[in-house]
Parts: structure tokens; sequence; C-alpha cells
């Protein structure tokens, strides 16, 4: 295989996350493998491991040895969703009216079901969770809102609309 585009099954869904204990310890070569990824997905073994000063053979074994120990979760596409008809970005934060783990447990069930739902993180200090939500008009998502503020364990709804993005990197820094 020419390519590091190694599909990962479940690439993107909730999963359990791996022991820190039981990663691998993390050299230069591999964090410099890590930083080109993160840049680039789609680039060949090949010029990943000229990147990464090493030959092709040792390169994708430490990829798939990253990718088996959950380091690299998976691969994507960063599409623009102006393009593709999503022309609003809200920050929501959601305030339950219970915090037992079956009520969290169930709203977080219910709005992962929700496409427009592209973010979902339990939060503390000032509300539950916080979403990030994708609509494509204003109409759309003032329904979203009231879907949000309809459901039966939510208590409180602050939405934030987003009027440009000025920064948005993927992954970590390394």
């Amino acid at each position: 295989m020419s390519n590091v585009q190694t599909r990962l099954s479940g690439a993107g869904t909730a999963r359990m996350k791996p022991n820190p204990d039981d990663l691998p310890a993390l050299d230069a070569v591999d964090r410099r493998i890590l930083a080109e990824l993160q840049e680039d997905g789609r680039m060949t073994n090949v010029e990943l491991a000229r990147r990464a000063g090493i030959s092709a053979p040792p390169c994708l074994r430490r990829v798939r040895r990253l990718e088996e120990a959950g380091v690299i979760r998976g691969y994507h596409a960063d599409t623009d969703p102006q393009l593709l008809g999503w022309q609003i970005m809200v920050f929501a934060v959601v305030g339950l009216d219970s915090q037992k783990e079956a009520v969290l447990s169930a709203f977080e069930g219910l709005v992962a079901a929700w496409p427009e739902v592209r973010e979902c993180h339990m939060i503390r200090g000032g509300g539950d969770f916080l979403l990030k939500l994708l609509a494509r008009d204003t109409a759309h998502e003032n329904q979203l809102t009231q879907r949000l503020t309809g459901l039966p364990t939510v208590s409180r709804v602050q939405t934030m609309q987003t009027i440009r993005t000025s920064r948005l990197l993927a992954g970590v820094p390394l």
C-alpha cells in the first residue's frame, strides 16, 4: 500500500479510550510523523518517511503501531461547511436538571443521533454540555434550539453564534 490513508474501522465513532499506561513511548520520529500527518494525512508513506528522516518500511510500521494504539484515531477530509450549505455555526451550553449518569448518558445518546451536532463535550462550570452545531440558516438554527430546549431533562440552553473563525487547527501541538 503506497498511501498512509489506512482507514480505521469505526473512525469517528465513540470507542473505549486506551489506557495511557499501555500506549507506546513516542520518540522524536513518532512525533514528527504525527505532526506531518496532522498537516497532510493524504501524503504517501514514501513522502512521510522522507519528511520523518527514515525509510519507508519502518515508517509504515510506526504509523500502524500508532493507529493500533489509538494515538491516530482516523483520517478525514477537512470540508468547508459554508460551501456545502451549512451557513451557521453555533455553540450551545446545555444545562440538565440532573447530573445522574443515566441522565447524562441519555442526553449524549440523543444528541449523538443529530447530524447537526458536530461535537459534544461534557463540561464543568456553567453547564453540563457544550455542543457545536451546524445549521443551514437562521430558521434551522431556531429549530435546533427549540429541539434542545424541548428535551425532557434540559433545564437551560445558551446559544452563541459564531461570527467568524480565525483559527481552526486539527490535532494537538507536537
